[in-house]
This record gives structure tokens, sequence and C-alpha cells, in this order.
């Protein structure tokens, strides 16, 4: 039993003795192994990346046979002084491993130096101890010490890299690493497909689409002034020529097989793209030449019926747009004069076909009165200009009754005639002033008298005679006049300058709108923003002059009232003729729809502005203020009606907005998905592209995409905050806000929040637009019960209110207590079925009684009305049935 013990050992012994030498030689082969190794994995990395696809086919040998150099050096150089493990050092592996003490393998082979028995006896139990001391002898697990060698883990890199580069490489790795072992010497590279593009992109001015030239050939026509483009790529020779008529242009070279040339365009030739000799492409050109704009009269001018206007029937046209007109007069005593020019605003931005009625009040122009000659000055996109045949008038006159302001109209008239007969005009001068009697001795006029005299004798200037003419007018008007008569002519003036500076902002807004569709730079966005800026600033500024005119004009008023004694002057604060705090709101309300870039809302409250001023000229009294308060607050709730109505309109071009953007992203991920199925199929032959972004930051389309979602949260808050408004409005007009009001706010908030992250708001905004349609509606529905349709004899109740209803979709059937009034005022006797008076009525007279001209809000909402059906009437992919009604409701009986 003992003997089996002692003979285990000594039998697992060898095979741990190949174990230990197994291990030792790991240990010397594997740092000697890792110098060509590591060359090896970097070869692969650098074949798997693609990298020598990128050198010449010549190079491509001298790289393989430069890395296998590198190897077989390494390798030498690794494998120096690598030698086999002896036994002796596999034991000693073995009890160093085991930690064994005195060498107990060596006394296993050693024996005794004489055959006595006593010493015998004593090694053989001197050899049994020592075998049952080896009896777990362990190996131990190699240790190569590569850690001492490569202190900073580039073994781990170089791992990594590989990993990395194979999953790049995917399905290529096998070709990219066949190619970068054997090059192929004797096969010539295909040139890549010839691919050529061509367009051409007219004048700005012309807001056409680019046109894109068929690599077929053909003939093009296009606008003179147009930009050609063409890019090349790819195909076998040498850089291509372009040949437009007769003069050849060369090709700028973007890479080695890339080259691009342009050319301006402004007379017909024969376009040619040739290389190495050969025709590539050809087109025939027809240039169309930009003619100059057209303007003339279509009817003679003449003073208006009413009024110191001058009554100017213009028509004008252009091939590609007009972008502006302007009247010349000229004075026919003295052709030498500066012109005098006046600004007419044309209907829309860049009309081709344009015509209209200009009534400009010169009566305060120096020439008042004086034989003038008119012509039109029409001027296009392209700097072209056209004028009209000119024509003779008259200019309108104000008539004076005062001595002294008779007078001095006369000397103003004077010095047009002849701006030398300065002395003559100072004698006059001096004559008036020296008979203080004639203007009732008013210091004032005697000191503008004075001033006026002395201006002539010591200011050489020519301006001078201008400043004297403009002071004389002043002096004759305030004569003439009472301050109630100038502050009304003021605020007159200060109401004019205003729609002028919000026409301008809708013109602009129009353009900014126009651009945004096309390519800006940032510095031409950047300036476009601040000409906005600017613009509202200007609107602001005419808007607080409005403001103050207003008030100077009711303290005149008041005054003028208060010298007379007039009955009709109440002291009861709730029937004055205007409510102050009704117009700081609606000068407020003007002010904030103009900084949140709504210039059609600050038009509207000018309109109803406009209308409370002319209520106050015509002079109501306090006994039909209750009919008037009902009808105001009828109007009130027929205007906020046109708000909501308004806000679906707006929130329609933001969902028809995000509609587009969508479009937009979806098209730029099907172009990127394209590219990514292209660089893998290809990735050696594919042109260089543009670099891409670095991680984390989004390319320019995403960043436009969220440009213009950031944009539309700001406008969509801007909505919904005036939603806020009107539901405020209205529930203090009626008591009562309709639920739909309520839901479509929610909805605006929400579209608001989806377009501040970037999200897609479609869904929140359609919500939105349904709830305000059913809100108006029920608006609609309310009103007429609450405060009807107003006196048969008022008009202005059946006039809108039956469009409110008809544009929230609420026909006059749906209602039958509204059909029930609509006969009740409209179907009584001696009426016909349209509500008119017939003639057999007894008392019945054909003489407009009962016709009222609509007033210049209600002018304002049927344009705007007019203007989104056309709009939605071009909009051919709405259907059939909405755009048959729509050409219905446009058609012109």
């Amino acid at each position: 039993m003992s003997g089996r013990r002692e003979a285990y050992p000594l039998r697992v012994l060898p095979r741990r003795r190949i174990l230990a030498r197994l291990a030792l030689g790991w240990e010397r082969l594997w740092p000697a192994l890792w110098p060509p190794l590591g060359v090896v994995g970097l070869f692969l990395l650098v074949a798997l990346l693609g990298l020598p696809l990128l050198l010449p086919s010549w190079l491509r040998p001298f790289l393989t046979f430069f890395f296998a150099l590198a190897a077989i050096y390494a390798g030498i150089r690794g494998f120096r002084g690598v030698a086999v493990p002896k036994p002796s050092e596999a034991d000693r592996r073995l009890e160093a491993a085991s930690g064994l003490a005195h060498r107990p393998l060596a006394a296993l082979a050693d024996r005794p130096a004489g055959n006595d028995p006593v010493a015998l006896a004593v090694w053989e139990a001197h050899r049994r101890r020592t075998t049952a001391s080896i009896d777990k002898l362990r190996v131990g697990l190699p240790r190569p010490g590569l850690a001492r060698r490569d202190p900073i883990a580039l073994r781990a890199g170089l791992g990594l890299a590989l990993g990395a580069a194979l999953v790049m490489a995917g399905a290529e790795a096998p070709e990219r690493l066949r190619r970068a072992l054997l090059p192929e010497f004797g096969l010539a590279v295909a040139a890549p497909a010839l691919r050529l593009e061509a367009w051409v992109t007219p004048p700005a001015y012309t807001n056409a689409a680019p046109i894109f030239l068929d690599t077929a050939g053909g003939e093009v026509t296009v606008p003179q002034g147009s930009r050609l483009q063409v890019a090349l790529s790819g195909g076998s020779g040498g850089a291509p020529e372009l040949q437009l008529g007769g003069e050849a242009m060369p090709f700028r070279a973007l890479d080695a097989q890339s080259w691009a040339a342009e050319a301006r365009l402004d007379q017909g030739a024969r376009l040619v793209i040739r290389r190495n000799g050969s025709e590539v492409a050809g087109w025939s050109l027809t240039v169309q030449a930009d003619q100059p704009p057209t303007a003339g009269f279509s009817e003679p001018p003449a003073r208006a019926q009413r009024g110191l206007a001058l009554r100017l029937p213009w028509q004008a046209e252009d091939d590609w747009g007009l972008a502006g007109l302007v009247a010349e007069f000229r004075l026919v005593a003295r052709p030498q004069a500066p012109a005098h020019a006046i600004d007419i605003n044309l209907p829309s931005v860049q009309p081709r076909e344009a015509h209209g009625i200009a009534g400009p009040d010169l009566s305060a122009h120096p020439w008042a009165g004086l034989e003038v000659e008119v012509q039109l000055l029409a001027r296009d996109g392209a700097g072209q200009e056209g004028r009209s045949n000119p024509a003779r008038v008259t200019l309108p006159e104000r008539a004076f009754t005062h001595p002294v302001a008779v007078a001095l109209i006369t000397l103003r008239k004077a010095l047009s005639l002849d701006p030398t007969a300065r002395r003559e005009v100072r004698a006059e001068l001096d004559r008036l002033s020296g008979a203080p009697e004639a203007f009732e001795h008013d210091t004032t006029t005697f000191l503008a008298l004075r001033s006026a005299r002395h201006r002539l004798l010591r200011d050489q200037r020519p301006a001078a005679v201008e400043e004297a003419q403009d002071l004389m007018w002043e002096t004759a008007l305030a004569l003439e006049e009472g301050r109630a008569d100038r502050t009304a002519r003021a605020l007159e003036q200060a109401r004019a300058e205003l729609r002028e500076a919000l026409e301008q902002q809708l013109r602009e807004q129009a353009e900014r709108e126009q651009a945004e569709q096309q390519e800006r730079t940032p510095e031409q966005a950047q300036e476009q923003d601040q000409q906005a800026q600017e613009q509202r600033a200007e609107t602001d500024r005419r808007i607080q002059e409005l403001r103050d005119a207003i008030r100077q004009h009711l303290e005149a008023l008041a005054e003028r009232l208060q010298q007379e004694n007039a009955e009709s002057m109440t002291t009861d604060p709730q029937n004055r003729l205007m409510d102050r705090r009704d117009l700081e709101r609606r000068t407020d309300r003007m002010r904030e729809a103009n900084r949140d870039q709504r210039p059609q809302d600050a038009e509207r409250e000018l309109a109803e502005l406009e209308e409370m001023l002319r209520a106050l000229e015509e002079g109501r009294t306090p006994q039909n203020e209750a009919a008037e308060r009902n009808r105001q607050q009828r109007q009130r709730g027929q205007q906020q009606m046109g708000v909501v109505q308004d806000m679906v309109r707006r929130q329609t071009q933001m969902l028809d907005s995000g509609h587009r953007r969508a479009e937009v992203e979806t098209q730029r991920q099907e172009a990127e998905r394209r590219a990514r199925q292209l660089q893998n199929r290809a990735p050696w032959s594919r042109q260089p592209q543009q670099p891409e972004p670095p991680p984390g930051q989004p390319n320019p389309a995403e960043a436009e995409g969220r440009t213009d979602a950031a944009r539309e949260s700001l406008t969509q808050r801007a909505l919904r905050r005036a939603l806020g408004e009107v539901m405020q409005q209205f529930g203090d007009l009626t008591g009562e806000i309709p639920a739909p009001l309520g839901r479509a706010d929610q909805a605006m908030r929400e579209a608001q929040e989806a377009l501040a992250q970037g999200g897609d708001a479609r869904t929140p905004q359609q919500t939105a637009i349904r709830e305000l349609q059913e809100g108006g509606r029920q608006m609609a529905q309310q009103m007429q019960r609450q405060f009807g349709r107003g006196e048969p004899g008022e008009g202005e109740g059946e006039g809108e209110g039956e469009g409110e209803g008809e544009m929230f979709g609420q026909g006059q059937g749906q209602n039958g207590q509204e059909g029930g009034q609509e006969n009740a005022q409209g179907q009584g006797p001696g009426r016909d079925p349209l509500g008119r008076r017939s003639r057999e009525a007894p008392g019945a007279q054909d003489n407009g009684s009962d016709t009222r001209v609509p007033d210049e809000a209600e002018l304002l909402r049927t344009r705007r009305i007019q203007e989104e059906l056309r709009k939605r009437g071009a909009e051919r992919t709405r259907p059939q049935e909405e755009l048959d009604y729509i050409d219905r409701l446009l058609r012109r009986f």
C-alpha cells in the first residue's frame, strides 16, 4: 500500500515536467511573436480602412512590401535568443511554482556513492520523504511579461482599432484585404461614369424657378441675365471646355475628376460642352429679353368729385413684375424746376399687371392752383423704367376767405412761378405786417410775416424760398381755421402716415416670407431682421403720433364746444364723445400687434379707430347713444369673430408650413439613405463630398428646420395670447365664452410646446383649427341671440353678421330664428324677395335712400375675404366641390 502511494508522484512527474516545459516555451515564444504580430495587425487595420485604395495602383505593392519587411525584421529581432526549455529548467519551475525547498526533484536522480547497507537504508528513507514532499506539484499559469514591455497597452488599442475597422468594413472586408494583398498590376482601373448637370438660374426679380437642362440637348428659352451653371464629373480624358456662341471658357477643377463652370446669359447662342475634341452635350439657348415696363393713364387726370384730391386713373404692366410706380409732376410755367414725385402703392408685390386710381391731395403744395404736367414712371426689378405720355392738369387748391390768407396764398404762387421775385414778395409782406388790424393784431401772425420776410432777404439759398412758402401756408391756415380744424388736419395726416407705415410693413413682410423660401446667407437674414425691427420701431412711433393727435383734437373740440356753449356738450362721463380709455386700449393693441409682427391686426384696429373718429365728426348726439352703443358692441363682437377667422387662417398657414417641413425632412432622409447605399456599394469610387458635421452637431438642414420650428413657436405663442385676449373681450361683451375656444387654447399650448422642442405639431394645430371654427360659429349664434341683426336702415348688422356666419360654415338655414328675423326685416310688404324696396310700394321712391355706401373698414374686410378666397382657390389640391364653390363666390355678375 505504501509502495503505491510512493509510486503515484513518480508517475505524475513526467507529465508535469512536459507542462512546465510548455509553459516556459510560451513565456519565451509570445514576447517574441508580439512585434511581428503587431506589424501584421497594423497592416490589417490599414487595409480594412481602405487606405491602400486611395493610393495609386503602382504604389500599393510598395506599401505591402514595406509591411512584409517590417514583419520579418520584427520577427528576427523578437526570436533572437529564444531557446527550447531544458528538463532541469522545467524542474526548477515546478519546484518554484509548488513552493518546494532544497530542490527535491534533483534528489530523485541522485545515487549513493557506496554499497553500505546502512547508507542505502538511510538514502531510501530520505528518498521516501522527498517523494512524499513532491506529492502535489504545480505548474502554474504562464507569465509572458508583456505588461513590462508594453506599459501603455498598445496591444489593447490595436485590438480595439481592428474590431472597429472590421465593423466599418462590413461585407467589404474580404475584398479590401484581397486588393491590399494582391494588387492588380496588369488590369487598368475603369474610369468613373460620366455625370453631367446643367441648370439656369433666372434673375431674382423674376421669382422664377431654376431651369434644369436635359443632358440629351434641345432648345431652351431663359430670361435675360440668367446664370448658367454646369457641373461635370467622371469620365475619361482631360478638362472639359464650355463654348457659348463663339467664346470658349475653360472649366475650373474641383478635384481630379470634377469640374464646374459658370456663365451669364445675355443673348441667345449655341451652348456646347466639349471634351477631348468631342461634344459631350449641346443646347440651343434663346434668351428672352427683359422688356421695360409700360405705364399710362386709363383716363385723363382730373380733380376728384369731392374734396381737394387729384384723381389719377393709372394702369401699368411688366413682363416679370412691377417693382414701383411713381407719378412725377412738373410745373408747366417753369419746366426747369425739379419734379415733384409721389409714390403710388401697387395692389400686390411685383404684379405683372396692375391698375387703380390714385388720389393724392396736393392742395398744400406750392404748385396748388397752377397748371402742371403729370407723367407716370414705372420701374421693374431689373431697374428698367417706362414712362407714360404726359398729361396736363391744374392742381386743386383750397379756397380761402380771409383777406390776409388770400394775399399770402397769392404771394406763395408768385414765388412758385418766379423764385427770383423776392423783392416784390418782401414788399407785399411789409405791407401786410404794417396793417395789423387786418389780422386782428395777432402777434403770432405778425411774427410769421416778419420771419418769412427776413428769410427771403437774408437767406440766399434756393431752399429758403420753399421754407418761406411753407411758413406762408401755415400762417394762411391759422388765419382761416381755428384750432379744431388744425388738429383735425394734423389728425388726418397722422392717420395717413400710420396707414402708409402699416402698408409698407405688410409689403416687407410679404417680401421676407418670399425670401425665406429661397436660399439666404446669414448676413442677408440678419439685414432683413434689422430692417424689420426698424420698420416696427417706425410704426410704433407713428402710433404714438396718432395717439397724441387724437388727444389734441379732442381737447380742441372740447374748447370749441365750450366757447360756443353747445348744448350737445354733456357733463356725464358715460356719454363722452370718445372714451379715452377705449382710445388707450386700441392704441395699446396696435402696439402689441406691431411688436408681435401682426400688421394685419394693427391695420384692423386702425380701421376701427377711424370709424370712431368718423362718428365724432358726424356729431352724434346723446339721444341715439344707446343705439350707437348697441351697434358698437355688435360691431366689436363681429370684429372679434373676424379675429378668430384670421386666427384660423394663420393657424392654417402654420399647419401648411409644418406639412412642408415634414416633406422636406422626409426627402432629406431619403437622400441620405440613398447616399449611404451608394457609399456602401462603391466607397472607393465616390466623389469627394462636403465634410460631415461634427458628432453631436446637427446638419444645416436640421438646424434650419429647428430654427423655423422655434420661430413658429413664437408665432404660436402670440396667437395663443391673442386668443386669450379675444376670449376675455368676448366674455366681457356677452358674459359667456364658448367652450371650443378653451379647447383651442389647450391645443395651441400643445402645439407651442411641440414646436419649442422641435417636434411635430400638426395634430394639435388641426385640433386648434377645428375648435376655432366651431367657436366662431357659436360666437355668431350667441351674438345673434343677444344683439340681433340691428336696425334695418343700419345695414352693418345685415352685411357683416351674415358674412361672419357664412365664413364659419353656418348657413342661414341652420337656424330657424335667423330665417324668421330675415323675413321680418327683409321680406316685409313693399319689398322684393331680396329685401329691396319695390317700385310699386306706396311712397317708395327710387332715390337710393335705403342704400348705404360701405365704409373703409368694411371694404378692408371684404378685400381680405376675397384675398383668402383667391388663395384657397389657387390650391388645386383641395376637393373639386370646394374649388367650384370658391369660383362661384369670386365670379363677378
